[in-house]
């Protein structure tokens, strides 16, 4: 409902005037202390996105070793992490554990951003080991080989460039609304 009145308030105004508007709506968010988000969020929710990254880093190994091994189980581990991080349990989660270790031993700063896009992207996510792991249990190992490629892919840009192209899908989904 929000992000309807937002389009069609947009709408409504020329482009001057929306940069002009977007200016003050800034000022007064970093006066007063709020962060802005770039997107209409599903919660209020926020995620540390250098965790995240951290995570995509384990899942390219995860998916390597899919990839080099052939072996089923390195996709049903991608899918159990996917599955628990979805249903909100991250301390069953072995990915989340040793991200966490590795965030506080390396003392990365937080950097936080809205939940909803990463959790988008988390879904994808899921849904991408939910067909590894069918694929490679099926002995469809070429099929499967590509969508592996393709979920390192995304997580390689995440974790070296902060770019998750899961959030763009996102964030064009909620313009497109």
């Amino acid at each position: 409902m929000v992000c309807e009145e937002k389009t069609k308030f947009i709408k409504s105004i020329d482009l001057l005037d929306f940069k002009n508007y977007l200016a003050i709506i800034q000022h007064i968010f970093i006066t007063k202390g709020y962060t802005m988000s770039r997107t209409c969020p599903i919660s209020n929710r926020q995620i540390n996105e250098n965790l995240v990254r951290v995570y995509s880093v384990q899942v390219v190994i995860l998916a390597a070793l899919l990839l080099i091994t052939n072996l089923p189980i390195f996709a049903l581990i991608l899918l159990y992490d996917f599955t628990i991080r979805a249903l909100r349990l991250p301390q069953l989660s072995p990915i989340h554990n040793i991200g966490k270790f590795i965030v506080t031993k390396l003392k990365i700063k937080s950097h936080m951003s809205d939940e909803a896009p990463k959790r988008f992207a988390l879904f994808i996510g899921l849904s991408i080991s939910s067909a590894l792991s069918l694929l490679y249990l099926g002995k469809f190992f070429i099929i499967g080989s590509m969508l592996a490629i393709v979920l390192i892919t995304c997580a390689l840009l995440e974790a070296l460039f902060n770019y998750c192209l899961g959030c763009k899908i996102y964030q064009l989904i909620q313009v497109l609304r």
